[in-house]
């Protein structure tokens, strides 16, 4: 029956076109967008992927092993059903490996069919319709194609996660490996995928039990598991964020975890209904928390529709926007040396006169899986290189040779926060590009926001809160994650084809963890630290990668990398609950937590979710130093490192808050929320830099920022800004600048089923 069925199984999938259905967009065109966006972008990703000789070698090995293992794997299951009569086993092994004769064939042919480069061949461009067999990835289709088969003939939690597990780190290695593009590693494993689906679902025998392929796309009518459905991020800057900690405020979602963001979509619509149960039980809810949670219920309907059994599939385009920044006077531009006039924007380029974003979300999901992408046109001004003297001391604070900072006009398209993620009992698997917020602060936590432009990352991240035994007895509920990421734009002294520039097949990685507790409603607290390693002279090994968690050595021959350690919290007074949040972030260097350090840098504040007589007004204030008296400049600011040129940036841009090195800081804001899509917010923010640290400055802009809703699906963000600075290197007299913007943004609410 094999031959028979693979030569109908061949047919099916060369005729699926001449059946396709109005339904089928649904699908089909997120794929073909999400394969166009990377191909488009496979040349750049190549770039950041790591050039090591032996790491590549690898990198190979592991794939050809991992893929050799599934194999081996479906044939073990055959012979060992066989010799057992197991007659699961037997047709584990026998789905599988029509599955995978099937994804080769049609690998094969699509790759005679466009004959595309490999990354190493020719210009390493990947042109298609040359020489090549680059596009799909046959490795990954292979993978792909068993592991689906065996997650759904024993769909065990453990089995779905070392069966995906294994197949993802077979087609990231491929990726690694430099035998493939990105894309030709996605339309492998997307068509792997796809024929282990259709295999198991034309021949799977429904007498064996297992499962039934239906629940795996979300369709039948089974219950549904909502901690094993795929769900995007909530993008940072969403409106989202400051109704749910205000609604947090209040007492209505107390399992909601501000240090670590962001949240699933999926999360939020938990947090509504953990909400809704709250206020049946409060008599006195106040109209200020039906107003938040009715918005938030809104915005969330699907997604609520699903914790109660509804199908996880779906494409929505969820948002269309286009901003324009006009610049009047000379901006700062340099948070590493000096300061930013635009803070936690997502790394987006801005200078003097006319400044435009355009761009769109959207995301797809279909059972345990999720797809989103962000993606806008960018347009900036060029912008001069800072005068001599400027760049001489630049280069002496940082011990490197003078380098010329000009700007050139910026017109581009760019990715933002865009991934693909995989689902497992509310652990979330995601790879692309993507931002964090690592703290509790508005400000920008100290550790990690989204100032700089989002990385290219593998996240691990518990979606929702869990319990670990014993720990929790005592520590509540924890969130946790890991994320493993490439930045870009270092420069280097040595090992650079240039006398000094930026090496973009060797730039250093980033790691990071973070576990957040609560022990009771009102407290959350959290432990995380992140390190940056790898690069020219400390090559990136499992050893070095280990020695990061642990190793403090002060000398460059013994010490791995750069980390950083940071400990958050958040305290909602008992008696005040409703009135007054206390919260601290702090970070230290090359130390296993702030706590009980004597050189932390701090980042405390103070949350007024109401105030008297205004119930519809809140005010935050924060403080934040890295200005360090324990500290010498010479031994190292807290975001600066003697290997690691460029410091704790990505593309020039900090990672962490904007008060950079060796300041001292705050930051104010006052807010009346007319309704919870309608807001004017006021304010202010001071920042005075050591002169110690290239001269020091200082400098203070206030602000007005006002939201509104036009209509139902079209909202309008207007903000001005006036700043007045002096930094002594960069002008021996003060300046001033006026920033504004008017951003459109509609949410379309078009869903597709």
């Amino acid at each position: 029956m094999l031959v028979p069925n693979i030569l109908a199984d061949q047919k099916t999938f060369w005729t699926a076109p001449s059946r396709a259905r109005a339904d089928d967009v649904a699908w089909a065109v997120p794929l073909v967008a999400a394969t166009s966006l990377l191909i488009g972008s496979d040349t750049s990703i190549e770039k950041t992927l790591p050039t090591n000789h032996r790491f590549i070698q690898r990198s190979q090995s592991f794939s050809n092993v991992g893929t050799a293992s599934l194999i081996g794997a479906a044939g073990a299951f055959f012979f060992s059903g066989r010799l057992v009569h197991n007659d699961d086993a037997r047709e584990t092994g026998l789905l599988g490996g029509e599955a995978l004769i099937n994804s080769f064939l049609d690998a094969s042919l699509m790759k005679v069919a466009t004959r595309r480069d490999r990354p190493l061949e020719d210009d390493g461009k990947g042109g298609f319709w040359q020489h090549g067999s680059s596009f799909p990835s046959e490795h990954a289709a292979a993978a792909w194609s068993v592991a689906t088969v065996v997650a759904h003939e024993y769909p065990g939690p453990m089995t779905k996660l070392l069966s995906y597990g294994l197949a993802s780190a077979v087609s990231v290695s491929r990726l690694t490996g430099r035998e493939h593009f990105a894309s030709d590693v996605f339309i492998g494993s997307a068509l792997g995928w796809y024929e282990g689906r259709e295999i198991y679902r034309a021949h799977h025998n429904p007498a064996l039990g297992s499962t039934s392929w239906a629940n795996a796309v979300e369709t039948g009518d089974r219950p549904r598991k909502a901690e094993n459905m795929g769900s995007p991020y909530v993008p940072l800057d969403s409106w989202v964020y400051p109704v749910f900690e205000r609604l947090a405020a209040l007492g209505y979602v107390p399992t909601a975890y501000l240090g670590v963001r962001p949240w699933t979509r999926m999360e939020c619509a938990r947090l509504i209904e953990e909400a809704g149960e709250l206020s049946q039980n409060d008599a006195v809810e106040s109209s200020e928390g039906k107003r938040l949670r009715a918005a938030l219920a809104e915005e969330f309907a699907d997604e609520r529709k699903r914790l109660n059994g509804a199908s996880n599939l779906g494409v929505s385009l969820d948002s269309v926007y286009t901003r324009t920044t006009g610049i009047l006077g000379s901006p700062l531009r340099d948070g590493y040396h000096f300061s930013q006039t635009l803070v936690n924007d997502y790394g987006r380029p801005y200078g003097e006169g006319f400044n435009a974003v355009s761009g769109i979300t959207a995301h797809v999901v279909a059972g345990p899986f999720a797809f989103d992408v962000r993606g806008e046109y960018q347009r900036a001004p060029s912008t001069p290189s800072d005068p001599l003297p400027v760049q001489q001391a630049t280069a002496s604070a940082d011990g490197t040779p003078v380098l010329a900072d000009a700007q050139p006009r910026v017109d581009r398209f760019r990715l933002l926060d865009s991934t693909i993620a995989v689902t497992i009992n509310n652990v979330q698997f995601s790879f692309g590009k993507q931002s964090l917020w690592l703290g509790p602060s508005a400000a920008g936590p100290l550790l990690f926001s989204d100032n700089a432009e989002p990385i290219p990352m593998l996240r691990i991240d518990s979606v929702s809160p869990y319990k670990l035994p014993l720990f929790s007895r005592w520590l509540g509920p924890v969130r946790s994650e890991f994320f493993l990421g490439r930045l870009s734009g270092q420069h280097w002294v040595a090992h650079s084809p240039s006398p000094y520039g930026p090496d973009l097949s060797d730039q250093p990685f980033i790691h990071g963890t973070k576990f957040s507790f609560k022990p009771t409603p009102n407290l959350e607290f959290g432990l995380d630290f992140t390190a940056m390693f790898a690069g020219p002279g400390l090559p990136f090994t499992w050893s070095n990668f280990l020695r990061t968690f642990y190793s403090h050595k002060a000398t460059r021959e013994e010490n791995p990398g750069k980390r950083f350690s940071g400990f958050d919290f958040s305290y909602h007074i008992p008696g005040l609950r409703k009135w007054l949040v206390l919260y601290s972030d702090s970070l230290v260097i090359d130390e296993y937590s702030p706590l009980g350090s004597s050189r932390p840098s701090l980042n405390p504040g103070i949350y007024l979710p109401r105030l008297p007589k205004l119930p519809k007004a809140d005010f935050r204030l924060e403080g934040v130093t890295t200005d360090l008296p324990t500290m010498h400049f010479r031994a190292g600011d807290v975001y600066s490192d003697g290997h690691y040129l460029d410091g704790y940036t990505n593309n020039g841009n900090l990672l962490g808050n904007w008060v950079g090195r060796m300041g001292r800081g705050e930051q104010a804001w006052a807010t009346y929320w007319l309704s919870t899509r309608n807001k004017i917010q006021v304010g202010y923010r001071h920042n005075d830099v050591d002169k110690a640290f290239i001269g020091g400055g200082r400098f203070h802009d206030a602000s007005l920022r006002t939201d509104l809703m036009l209509r139902h699906d079209l909202g309008v963000s207007m903000w001005m800004q006036y700043e007045d600075w002096r930094f002594r290197v960069l002008s021996p007299r003060g300046n001033t600048n006026v920033s504004t913007w008017v951003e459109f943004t509609m949410w379309p609410r078009w869903m597709k089923k």
